[in-house]
This record gives structure tokens, sequence and C-alpha cells, in this order.
């Protein structure tokens, strides 16, 4: 299990809610206010995003719940430690809260071995049916819904953006974490679209922090000539390090998320996370109402973002295409 446990990533949720709503069904009737049980991987805030007034909590307010009033929640943090994750899923269970919301699939993982009765939320998960959290999206199946990530779906396309940027190029490398199955990383749909576009791909495996300058040193040996960064657990952990060094070699570099490109990053094509953290507000807010997870199908994200940093271009001597411009949803200057 821990092993299984380890082999997911992970997108976080901020832990501040912020208004009130009627409540229903059971809590209404006996006046027990319903708790939500909010299982992550990473540390208190302010890391990774657990801000106060984050989007997730923002619907929750629209939807009218509010802490302390007509809700209550309960936090357990790993503190980046995958191994705690089992025995903070047991308290959250033996607390009998209403609802599990899960930051990604290793705390689902988690809290999925440790109940199958209490619903549980996903945040976010690459994809949910490959990692087998759930038997599919139309029916999610037990007690797990929630939001995905489509990271397979999305592989050719983040590919292709990359292409534009570097034309002719023949060789990426792609950066992995060591141990995680590839299910958990969406390898394999990366690895069809490079060969679907005469692309050669340098797998490069990493977990400690002392991994990552071999692999940008392997990758330069190689002549690769852009990487593709995947969004998994280690690779999270040492996301600064890892613009800092695609900077340092002059090595264009695709994300899925656009706080990789805040931060220096080139671009990044993928779901928008705020838009992911308000739809699992709306799973949350159904389920304390009543809704059982089985009936719940697990939602793909309605937006998508091209995120460009035209700085980050500049420093690596990449000039962007108009067209490529006129499609981003943003780029930073």
């Amino acid at each position: 299990m821990k092993a299984r446990i380890a082999a997911l990533v992970f997108v976080v949720v901020a832990p501040i809610a912020v208004s009130l709503v009627p409540l229903g069904g059971d809590a209404q009737t006996t006046g027990k206010l319903p708790r939500i049980g909010i299982l992550s991987a990473y540390s208190p805030p302010p890391e990774r995003g657990w801000r106060p007034r984050s989007p997730f909590w923002q619907a929750m307010h629209e939807l009218g719940w509010i802490e302390g009033q007509n809700i209550l929640v309960e936090r357990r943090w790993a503190e980046w430690r995958l191994d705690r994750l089992p025995a903070l899923a047991s308290e959250l269970v033996q607390l009998k809260v209403d609802v599990i919301l899960t930051a990604a699939g290793g705390e689902t993982v988690a809290a999925q071995a440790t109940t199958k009765t209490i619903p549980i939320v996903m945040l976010t998960s690459l994809d949910a049916v490959a990692q087998g959290l759930v038997a599919s999206l139309a029916r999610p199946g037990e007690n797990v819904t929630g939001v995905t990530a489509m990271t397979a779906e999305l592989s050719r396309k983040r590919l292709e953006l990359l292409t534009e940027v570097t034309p002719k190029i023949h060789r990426i490398a792609v950066l992995q974490c060591r141990d995680l199955p590839r299910a958990s990383q969406g390898l394999e749909g990366t690895l069809a679209a490079a060969s679907e576009l005469g692309i050669q791909p340098q797998l490069l495996e990493v977990r400690e922090t002392e991994d990552y300058e071999g692999a940008f040193a392997a990758a330069l040996r190689a002549h690769a000539k852009a990487m593709v960064i995947f969004t998994c657990y280690f690779n999270v952990a040492n996301r600064r390090r890892i613009v800092a060094l695609a900077a340092k070699h002059h090595l264009p570099a695709m994300y899925s998320e656009r706080t990789w490109v805040e931060q220096g990053g080139l671009m990044s094509y993928g779901p928008s996370l705020e838009d992911m953290q308000r739809l699992a507000a709306t799973y949350v807010d159904k389920i304390l109402k009543g809704a059982r997870p089985a009936d719940l199908p697990v939602q793909q994200p309605t937006k998508l973002e091209l995120v460009i940093n035209l700085r980050t271009a500049k420093a690596l001597g990449l000039t962007i295409p108009p067209s490529l411009l006129l499609r981003a949803d943003q780029a930073i200057e």
C-alpha cells in the first residue's frame, strides 16, 4: 500500500471556509454540525497555496457554508511524508467526519483504503481511472468521486505546443518521478504522443533533491532540446529547483500547471486549478446535502489554460510565434 500511496501526484486545496447556509438533512434536524476532513500530503499554510480565500472556500461560501457556524473542518497534514497518510486518514475516519476531501491521488488511496463508507471527494487526480481510484468517470462506484485532470488526454497537446516554440525538435527529455507507476504520472500518454509526432523521448527518473542536477546534465549529454516536466510528488517538492535548472541549462520546458510558469518556467498547458477547486466544492456541497458519491460522475476540468512566460522565452533566446501568443490565456512579461 505504501508503494501505491507514493505513486500519486498532488494538487492542494485551501483550508478556511467563509459563509453560511441553512443545513439540510440529518444535520438540520439534530443540530449536529457536519464535518469535512481535509487530507493533504503537504504542510500547513501558507505552503502550496492553502490560502484563506482560495477558490474552493470562496465556492463553499457562495454555496452557503461557513466554518464554525454551520460546518466544522478537521485538517490533517502529512508535511511531505507520504508514509504518514494512512495514519492521518485513520484519524479522520475515527472522528466520523461526513466527507473527506483529498488533495490528490495519494491522499485518495490512503482514505479509500481506510473507509468504504465515508464519502471521499478528490480535489484532483491525474487520471482517476488509470490510477484505479474509480471504476469509470460516469460510474465511479463505491464512495469516491470528484475531479480528474485529464493528464493522458493532454499529453499530445503539450508536446505540440512545445514544438511550436522549439521547431525541428527531435529529442525531448521527460522528467518523471522514480518509483511511481506510469499511470500515476501520465507517462504512457506522453510516450504515445511523442511517437505520433516523431519525437524521441529520453526518460529521466528523479526522487531525491540531489538527483535533479544529474538529470539535467544527462539531458544535455543526450542532446535533448526541450523537456517535459511531470507534476508528480517529488517534482512538485522540488519545483523551484527544476525551474532554476531549466534556466541555468537553457532548456525549454513544458509544465502542466501555471504556478510553475509564474515562478519562471517557460510555458504550461493544463486545467485551471481554480476551476478544479470550485468544482470540488460543488461535490462536497451535494454530499453534505445527501447525495451519494456513487451517483456523482467524476468530472473533468471545464477550463484549460495556456500560460507563457515571455521573460523566460527571451532569456532562452526563443521567439514565441504570434499565433501561439494569440491562443495564450496569459503571457507573463
